[in-house]
């Protein structure tokens, strides 16, 4: 229970941009990863004896499937902890969120292979009073452990009390420069011609492009947060044109709940939002008074906050507006 518990609350910590929603599901995350460490003094009296046990090839490739599963979840919490307390540092060129993550993921089918190679038959007693109380005291144990070492952050001055509610650290806030050049996965950086650029507005079946120079009139300016699931944040002053503005009137003006806004990159990558947000939503061209680099999206990226970074699409080339609901669609871009 605790594994998928803590696999779900960490896919749902990375969906979560806003400071007390992430609070409360990290929290959860970080007491299900001490309630694993609390299992082990009873799980490695299990293991003990499933390693001798005698068997055929059948078990020995079981018994070998186990034993890195029990591998990638100690290295996948290693993961956790130095993200959450070491702050952005490297590990054989790889960050501790990337080895977190990348660790969790080899995990689970190993978890399921470990599942159906072992069923086990739920039984009455083991939906027992006796056995809640037991899990609500083990979760009690992780939730003291996880106050314990967040104690332990700020009187030690680790980096890890300076992170966010997300887990991320600050990283190039008002200094854009500063701020590390990500794109989505196997995204790679585009080089758009300034003079030639275009975003396609698509409403009601009209299309209009707007050009550069139009959109870096825009004086629509919001101070935000972008947090990027590799475990940084930066707060930067975004100007730029607010979407609602770009929307052609008759449409803006008569948006419904079952209306998206589409916004699409030179890329390909693309994110819906609710058309109800686009007053909240930003095509920015500067960051912090100076144009946007290729890096950071420019031309033109969007401007998302209280979303994760994922949210933020660079290299705006198209926004439509077209009928569906913005839930239709992953939570995490599968392109």
């Amino acid at each position: 229970m605790l594994l998928p518990a803590a696999f779900a609350t960490g896919w749902l910590a990375f969906g979560t941009g806003t400071v007390w929603p992430a609070r409360i599901v990290t929290t959860a995350h970080a007491i299900f990863g001490y309630g694993v460490l609390a299992l082990v003094p009873w799980k490695q009296l299990i293991v003990r004896r499933g390693v001798v046990r005698a068997g055929g090839r059948r078990t020995l490739l079981i018994k070998a499937a186990s034993i890195l599963l029990a591998v990638s979840v100690i290295v996948s919490l290693a993961g956790g902890f130095a993200q959450s307390y070491a702050g952005t540092r490297t590990y054989f060129g790889l960050t501790a969120m990337q080895v977190h993550v990348g660790a969790a993921l080899v995990a689970t089918p190993l978890f399921l292979v470990h599942l159906f190679t072992r069923p086990q038959r739920v039984r009455m007693t083991d939906l027992s009073r006796r056995n809640a109380l037991r899990l609500g005291a083990l979760l009690g144990v992780g939730a003291v452990a996880f106050a314990a070492a967040e104690g332990l952050a700020i009187v030690a001055n680790l980096p890890g009390r300076r992170r966010r509610a997300t887990g991320s650290y600050e990283r190039g806030t008002d200094d854009p420069a500063n701020m590390p050049l990500v794109a989505w996965l196997f995204d790679e950086i585009p080089t758009i011609d300034i003079s030639t650029y275009k975003v396609a507005v698509r409403a009601g079946g009209e299309r209009r492009d707007v050009g550069y120079d139009e959109l870096a009139q825009g004086t629509d300016t919001v101070r935000a947060v972008i947090d990027c699931t590799g475990g940084w944040y930066a707060t930067q002053t975004w100007r730029g044109v607010r979407l609602d503005r770009l929307v052609p009137a008759p449409q803006s003006d008569q948006i419904q709940s079952g209306q998206v806004i589409v916004v699409t990159s030179a890329t390909g990558y693309k994110r819906r939002f609710p058309a109800a947000e686009a007053k909240s939503l930003y095509l920015a061209t500067h960051v912090a008074g100076e144009p946007l680099d290729d890096g950071h999206g420019a031309p033109a990226r969007l401007v998302a906050p209280g979303r994760r970074g994922f949210w933020w699409v660079k290299w705006v080339i198209s926004i439509e507006l077209e009928d569906g609901y913005a839930w239709w669609q992953s939570p995490f871009p599968l392109q």
